[in-house]
């Protein structure tokens, strides 16, 4: 693997936070993420074009992930098990619910096994469950792992499950258990495969479900710290890019602490146009106020040399934005007044009459 493919780990100054003074990207370079939340690592990643001249107008189905089958399935599934579609399943235990989250990291393993960097996968396993569960306002409990290969080696899984600790360590929740599977012939030698499961808990009367978002609401976009885990399938084309996900959870726990959040959207496979639905009452939709965030140079970059179409990209990546919260005008200006020299939160957009997200 050439030198230029690796990710290198290294603190870089921040980036200005008027959007309006970046410039566009030009021939592959060393990109510098901006600053964004407290506690959130920057990087500088090296990215290789190579191979991008031949593909014109990449999009998420192109590289061979197709979101409206999956958005299919779910609707087939929904028949037989109805309730379903949150980002977190709700189970009522006393005066609690019991909210439950899975999901894997997708082809950001590809990274791990090309790079040899199986140390911070497991925070992305953990980050991409937790942060599910915490859009209905729950706190989580416990994490469960799964991790298959064919051939257990011992010194990559511990570095893989040191991971998953750390993660769990990072939400503040515990690691109960999980399976180790070992298959052989059923992976490629050195590759294995991980899943997760995340509980967590809310109290009833404090659950956060979307009913109460009315026209007028405002969207307020927490910063991600890059690509997170979805939408390798088609960035690994351009760019070796594998920096663990951010966990949300704390930043937005204090928010919901502080009472006024409506409703919580993560921003995960189906970018902003698929998600950010999902939390809206019947007849409601979103404008998005795009330039009113610092999008990170990564998405810029892979847009470029891909030849991405914007609504592919806003369907596919997170664009630089985590989370998406809805909250009344009051909490919104409450929220970016407490997030001042703190935190960085962004006014992303407001509620809307008419169902879809639409860009303005």
């Amino acid at each position: 693997m050439s030198t230029d493919r690796l990710l290198h780990l290294l603190r870089s100054p921040a980036a200005s936070s008027n959007p309006a003074a970046r410039q566009g990207l030009r021939s592959p370079q060393r990109l510098r993420l901006p600053q964004a939340a407290s506690g959130m690592q920057r990087a500088s990643v090296a990215c290789s074009s190579s191979g991008s001249g031949g593909d014109r107008g990449m999009t998420y189905k192109g590289a061979g992930v197709d979101i409206d089958a999956g958005t299919e399935l779910v609707r087939r599934i929904a028949k037989m098990a109805p309730g379903i579609g949150g980002f977190g399943g709700l189970f009522p235990w006393g005066d609690d619910y019991l909210v439950a989250g899975t999901d894997g990291v997708g082809t950001k393993l590809k990274l791990a096994f090309e790079t040899g960097i199986h140390d911070t996968i497991g925070i992305d396993l953990v980050a991409m469950s937790v942060n599910d569960i915490v859009t209905s306002g729950a706190k989580p409990l416990f994490f469960l792992d799964y991790f298959a290969t064919s051939k257990l080696d011992v010194d990559l899984a511990e570095k893989v499950i040191r991971g998953i600790v750390d993660g769990c360590q990072q939400s503040d929740c515990v690691l109960l258990g999980g399976e180790t599977a070992e298959m052989p012939g059923f992976y490629a030698e050195g590759e294995y495969d991980l899943s997760g499961f995340a509980v967590g808990a809310v109290k009833k009367d404090k659950v956060i479900d979307g009913k109460n978002i009315v026209e007028g609401d405002v969207l307020i976009g927490l910063p991600s710290s890059g690509v997170h885990s979805n939408g390798f399938s088609l960035a690994r084309r351009y760019c070796h890019y594998c920096k663990a996900c951010f966990l949300l959870m704390s930043f937005v726990l204090e928010i919901i602490g502080k009472g006024g959040v409506k409703g919580l959207a993560h921003i995960t496979g189906g970018g902003f146009t698929d998600n950010i639905p999902r939390v809206f009452p019947s007849g409601l939709g979103a404008k998005i106020f795009t330039g009113s965030w610092e999008v990170p140079p990564v998405f810029q970059w892979l847009q470029q040399v891909g030849n991405i179409e914007d609504a592919e990209m806003r369907r596919t990546f997170n664009m630089g934005i985590g989370m998406v919260l809805v909250v009344s005008k009051e909490t919104a200006d409450r929220i970016l007044k407490d997030s001042q020299g703190s935190n960085c939160v962004y006014r992303i957009g407001e509620v809307i009459q008419g169902e879809g997200v639409h860009y303005t």
